[in-house]
């Protein structure tokens, strides 16, 4: 081999190799860990809840909601969600459902909004993020449409949870379930409810978080007085005020000694405070 074949051998072996070298170090500096590429758009969130339908309700923005059909919630204990379609699906009232989908409060609190809520909640470009998550491959113009849907409802009512619903499916009824197992209350016991004093009552409290954070949609924080109705478990199982902060409170941890009133557990309405600190 002569000397310039030589030369030409090593200099194509030396730009192999850096090319090679090259690659290996844009792979290695890829913003996305290996195998995670895809994953948070592919993420779902599922709920299961009892169906609600409200045929006809009063604005632009419910309608919106409902891709041409009936206003659907699903409710899953105290907590009740909006169901945001983009296409109508048939739903039977009474009916148990599975709902996959983005959760939306959920989404926009996970992925942070600037200065702690302080420039609005929620922003625009959140609303179009998690339309995009949900239903990917919209028109530019739909998802700028249903994102506004989204934004002008989520801003009205925060607390009250909305789900964008990707699949919705019927659960199968169970014959001979628990409810046919477990013996009947004496219908005295099930129905009777006395009102207590919120000073009384906190004393019968267990276990709840009467202190929080405040949500990024009310980064001041306040104190609050939620009127409620407590059972026979000592659990709360009906909320009755249409207070935001009472709504976001997660009342499901929230465990009191029940009243008794002649040897019985009573159900117990009262009024309960939370006090949610200032962000910072």
């Amino acid at each position: 081999m002569s000397e310039s074949e030589g030369t030409t051998v090593n200099r194509n072996a030396c730009t192999f190799c850096f090319l090679v070298l090259a690659l290996a170090g844009w792979s290695g500096c890829s913003s996305e860990p290996p195998g995670k590429s895809g994953q948070a758009a592919a993420a779902r969130d599922k709920i299961q809840g009892k169906a609600e339908i409200i045929e006809a309700e009063a604005t632009a923005t419910d309608a919106a909601l409902n891709a041409g059909g009936p206003s659907v919630y699903l409710s899953q204990g105290l907590r009740r969600y909006r169901l945001f379609f983009k296409t109508a699906i048939p739903v039977d009232a009474g009916q148990e459902y599975i709902a996959e989908g983005v959760y939306a409060q959920k989404a926009i609190d996970e992925s942070g909004e600037p200065d702690q809520g302080k420039n609005g909640y929620p922003l625009r470009s959140s609303c179009e993020r998690i339309v995009k998550t949900a239903w990917p491959g919209l028109a530019f113009d739909a998802t700028d449409g249903q994102a506004a849907v989204l934004r002008t409802r989520v801003n009205r009512y925060p607390a009250r949870p909305v789900f964008l619903v990707t699949k919705l499916s019927p659960v199968a009824s169970k014959e001979g379930g628990e409810a046919s197992t477990k013996p009947k209350k004496a219908a005295d016991t099930e129905e009777k409810v006395v009102t207590v004093p919120a000073d009384k009552q906190r004393a019968l409290l267990i276990e709840g978080p009467a202190v929080q954070p405040a949500p990024l949609w009310a980064p001041a924080g306040e104190t609050v007085r939620c009127k409620l109705v407590i059972d026979t478990e000592g659990k709360v199982c009906e909320l009755e005020t249409g207070i935001q902060l009472c709504e976001a409170t997660p009342w499901s941890e929230f465990r009191y000694r029940p009243r008794v009133q002649s040897g019985h557990p009573v159900n117990v309405e009262t009024e309960v405070e939370v006090r949610f600190e200032p962000r910072k």
